[in-house]
């Protein structure tokens, strides 16, 4: 398996991408260099709860996350463009002219499952830095994570027979489905039939044919001799008139080729499924072919394909899209990047439901045979124990070599990582109790602290602000 690097240097294809970002970004870039901001910041990418009927997440992203601030840039045209905005001086464009990310990268392991409030990763950088990306990491970090936590539960379901990826045509966007199918291969998809993720992140591509193909011939028989004689070894959909009819003539084609036949497997994209499969599976039993396997797509997912198992239809793969492409049930998270230290001293908010664990942190997974049991969320420093889950993965705007890039590796880490998961936090059903996840005893002490600290600042503020206006 390649690395999971794009082919083309950045993993989206394009340079630099020092525009993606929002317009707030640059515009406090600008008072922060105004001010003569410059020191280390620290903030943190974390979810805050999970989507409904989630038990946990898959952290993912971070490879082409990575590649990307490597290479963010802002070449001449994009400085003109903002320079045409009337918003920003001639000093500040130059400094963007010449910006590249310095910063350090902690980050949990793509395939990890995590947890609201864990840190999923947390950036170390000048504050400007740190700042500018925010809309990036979140994009990349977002997606690819909604989508690998969404292809763990089909897997899960699925108890092992395999599921491919046929979701591309409903994506929303390129890019989407190109990571996606990257997500979808860590978090255990077996393949993928969109070529260009194949082609940049060496994902396997699978495919079979369409009902077009059929529909062009004047009937199954001659469409499948001739698709079956160019490709021996395919998987031929047979429900574009009559599902079992399309059976029976895959069958014929066996008799007629006798060793000759080669076909892997039929296709039901339509129907009863459970009902389709039993019949079919008899059909090409009976007709000696217990080597032809029976696939079954056609609007799937979790919750559709655990319920083929549960009733032991004989499918022997699944073909998702719409559902795994979109994440439909649940196609976006809480995630939020926030500032948690600037120049040493802790930062957090005071907003009511939406709190921030401040300074650098590291989260310890405890074990006991074999099983998670808990994690603890502590101050980066502490020795706890349980396994520390942030690794670094980049400094000084360079990823480490012990980054792990190669995908199967990431794949069989996240298999292991859901495989050690409680088994009620593992199902596709909401548990009744969630997964234990507690905050230290100095990371608590240290919230406090920089809560009061805050507190009395904002008074004396505004104590401040009334002695001046009087």
């Amino acid at each position: 398996m390649q690395e999971g690097i794009d082919r083309h240097g950045g993993s989206s294809g394009e340079p630099g991408l020092g525009l993606f970002t929002d317009l707030y970004e640059l515009t406090m870039l600008q008072a922060y260099f105004e001010e003569g901001w410059s020191e280390s910041a620290v903030f943190s990418l974390f979810v805050r709860r999970l989507p409904e009927r989630r038990n946990y997440l898959v952290a993912c992203g971070l490879d082409t996350l990575l590649s990307q601030l490597e290479s963010l840039r802002f070449d001449d045209d994009e400085i003109a463009y903002l320079d045409s905005l009337g918003q920003f001086k001639p000093s500040f464009l130059e400094w963007l002219r010449a910006f590249r990310f310095t910063g350090a990268v902690y980050a949990l392991p793509e395939g990890t499952v995590c947890f609201p409030n864990e840190p999923i990763l947390e950036v170390v950088a000048p504050i400007a830095e740190a700042q500018l990306i925010e809309t990036l990491v979140m994009n990349q970090v977002h997606l690819q994570t909604v989508l690998a936590s969404k292809a763990s539960r089909m897997t899960t379901a699925a108890a092992g027979a395999p599921i491919l990826d046929f979701g591309a045509r409903r994506t929303h966007g390129i890019d989407a489905a190109v990571k996606g199918a990257r997500a979808f291969h860590i978090a255990g998809i077996a393949g993928t039939s969109n070529v260009l993720a194949g082609y940049r992140f060496g994902v396997p591509v699978k495919g079979t044919m369409a009902h077009s193909y059929i529909q062009a011939h004047e009937n199954e028989r001659t469409a499948f001799k001739a698709f079956a004689s160019l490709y021996p070894e395919t998987v031929l959909l047979v429900d574009t008139y009559d599902t079992l009819q399309g059976v029976q003539e895959v069958i014929d084609l066996a008799r007629r080729w006798g060793d000759a036949f080669r076909v892997s497997g039929v296709r039901l994209d339509s129907g009863d499924l459970g009902a389709l499969a039993l019949e079919a599976r008899r059909m090409l039993d009976a007709a000696g072919l217990p080597q032809v396997k029976v696939i079954a797509s056609g609007g799937l997912d979790e919750d559709a394909i655990a319920e083929l198992v549960a009733d032991a239809a004989p499918i022997d793969g699944f073909g998702v899209g719409t559902s795994l492409g979109v994440a439909g049930d649940a196609p976006d998270l809480d995630i939020a990047y926030k500032l948690a230290e600037y120049a040493g001293r802790g930062r957090l908010k005071l907003s009511s439901g939406k709190p921030i664990l401040p300074g650098r942190k590291q989260v310890y997974r405890q074990t006991e045979d074999g099983q998670f049991v808990g994690d603890v969320i502590a101050r980066e420093g502490e020795d706890l124990a349980g396994e520390p889950l942030l690794v670094p993965v980049m400094q000084d705007g360079r990823r480490l070599p012990g980054h792990v890039t190669d995908l199967d590796a990431m794949r069989a880490y996240a298999a292991r990582q859901i495989e050690n998961l409680p088994e009620a936090i593992r199902s596709i059903r909401p548990a009744s109790s969630a997964y234990p996840v507690a905050i230290s005893q100095a990371l608590q002490r240290h919230h406090e602290a920089v809560k009061e600290s805050v507190a009395a600042n904002a008074r004396q503020s505004t104590e401040t602000e009334y002695v001046d206006e009087k």
